[in-house]
């Protein structure tokens, strides 16, 4: 099986070596204040899978030597039994990243990244966050052997923020919002240089997130559901689900690709917006408990965008109390506490089953463990006890 790397928009085609990061040709197209223009995706052509007994490992382009010794992915997929019941949802299932090594969905981007940087003897990774991406690839690099240069807004959650110093990043803590700290990142690497892990702007971190459908799709004893609902801020875990199944469709292991709801927080909804519109028009500032969908432009943009429409996806969109209520349903109904992030997923869920049927293969993504952020579940438990009140 051979892969290379081809632009999602103008399909010009490009050999994967690390410095390759997205197509000259439109990169060149790059406006201010507007998603990355030129993102690359991954082709994979030739040789085969056998019908069962073939690993999501099998589906990536860096052998499996390469990886780093820790156990990522094979995250679980099962039916909360009494959150089914009370909701009336028979086919309701959740995937539960949360239980990655680092706590979130993030672990299979930077699990790719840092079997790359091994196979091309690259050291130093770089990366800007709102935490989770950053808070994961200092976990994996860790384990990889590599350098983590990370730049974070200081505003970031105090576990993510300790979970990259225990990791031993070199953290930067950078006053502002994600778009100052990804403006440092860069900053860094045109002069210093090193591997970037940015979210969409390296394309394997579109590429590793599609594993998460991989398993999906085993999990169900090789069916594809009939939707999956997934937080969506940047657009690049939403863009990496897509990609999962295309590649499923192409391989002929799957017959479709399921419709994918990007459920995105109400101070934090340009994709949507765009859907509605037809375009990104400029930027608006995200406010929302949800940080790691909090982004005012978002990365994988016009690649979501465009996946949306090819598949006639759809975008949902919830308040912080939908987002927090969830939240707390999750955890008090299915023992599964997620942080905001992840929850919204669900909330998108809520929102949208009166007109799903209830025997429906409906997978819910929960990106992230709710020990990411504790200062903000205490929060809304204080505002769920005043909800309350009478």
């Amino acid at each position: 099986m051979t892969f290379r790397y081809r632009c999602s928009e103008c399909g010009l085609e490009y050999e994967i070596l690390p410095g390759r990061l997205r197509c000259d040709r439109c990169a060149a197209l790059q406006q201010p204040d507007r998603p990355l223009r030129g993102i690359l995706e991954v082709v994979l052509e030739g040789g085969t899978l056998p019908t069962k007994a073939w690993h999501t490992l099998d589906l990536l382009p860096v052998e499996r030597r390469w990886f780093p010794a820790i156990p990522v992915g094979e995250t679980p997929l099962w039916r909360p039994e009494r959150l089914c019941d009370e909701l009336g949802s028979p086919g309701l299932v959740l995937k539960d990243d949360g239980l990655n090594p680092t706590g979130s969905l993030k672990d299979r981007a930077s699990y790719l990244v840092a079997a790359f940087a091994r196979r091309h003897g690259i050291r130093r990774i770089v990366v800007a966050s709102t935490g989770n991406a950053g808070s994961s690839m200092a976990g994996i690099g860790a384990a990889a052997g590599l350098e983590v240069r990370l730049y974070l807004p200081a505003s970031a959650p105090r576990g993510k923020l300790v979970q990259s110093l225990q990791y031993g990043a070199d953290l930067q803590k950078i006053d502002g919002s994600y778009d100052r700290a990804s403006a440092a990142c860069r900053a860094f690497l045109s002069e210093h240089g090193g591997l970037s892990r940015n979210t969409g702007e390296n394309p394997l971190t579109i590429e590793g997130k599609k594993t998460v459908s991989l398993e999906i799709f085993r999990q169900l004893g090789d069916r594809t559901p009939d939707y999956v609902f997934v937080s969506t801020g940047d657009g690049v875990i939403a863009a990496g689900v897509y990609k999962g199944f295309e590649d499923l469709v192409a391989l002929g292991l799957a017959d479709r690709v399921p419709q994918i709801v990007c459920v995105q927080a109400e101070g934090s909804s340009a994709i949507a917006r765009a859907l509605e519109h037809g375009e990104f028009t400029d930027p608006v500032a995200a406010d929302t408990v949800a940080d790691s969908i909090s982004v005012e432009v978002p990365a994988a943009g016009y690649f979501t965008l465009a996946r949306l429409q090819r598949h006639r996806g759809r975008c949902v969109v919830v308040s912080d109390r939908e987002i927090q209520a969830a939240q707390r349903r999750l955890a008090s109904a299915a023992g599964c506490f997620v942080e905001p992030a992840a929850a919204a997923a669900f909330a998108g869920y809520l929102t949208s089953r009166a007109a799903i049927d209830p025997a429906a293969r409906v997978v819910v993504l929960l990106t992230g463990t709710g020990l990411k952020d504790i200062d903000g579940a205490l929060r809304s438990l204080d505002e769920g006890s005043t909800a309350k009140s009478p």
